[in-house]
């Protein structure tokens, strides 16, 4: 249950942070309001994983999975640069989630 809610919380955090992308620094009402209803629904949903899941854990992959997420939907639908230390970095965050997973952190 606790990586299910997890789950959902990275989701609304990946729509609320493309939101702001579009809000146009908040200039723009719709996305202005999904903005801030999305980080209301992560930062909920984050609260309730972590009921169950250690903190660590939970922020660890919630912000790696997110910045990882945002970072390669910014490069394969909004047109922003992809080199190869973008890429690395990537790898290396996501890369750190799963050590972390497999060190027992949970």
């Amino acid at each position: 249950m606790g990586y299910g809610l997890l789950a959902g919380a990275i989701a609304a955090e990946i729509v609320a942070t493309l939101s702001m992308k579009y809000s146009e620094g908040f200039s723009r009402l719709g996305p202005s309001l999904l903005t801030c209803a999305g980080y209301l629904l992560a930062f909920g949903l984050l609260a309730q994983a972590l009921k169950t899941l250690q903190v660590g854990t939970a922020y660890a992959i919630w912000s790696g999975v997110g910045t990882a997420a945002v970072a390669a939907i910014g490069a394969a639908f909004l047109g922003e640069s992809m080199n190869p230390a973008k890429l690395a970095g990537i790898v290396m965050i996501i890369g750190g989630v799963a050590v972390l997973n497999l060190g027992g952190a949970h």
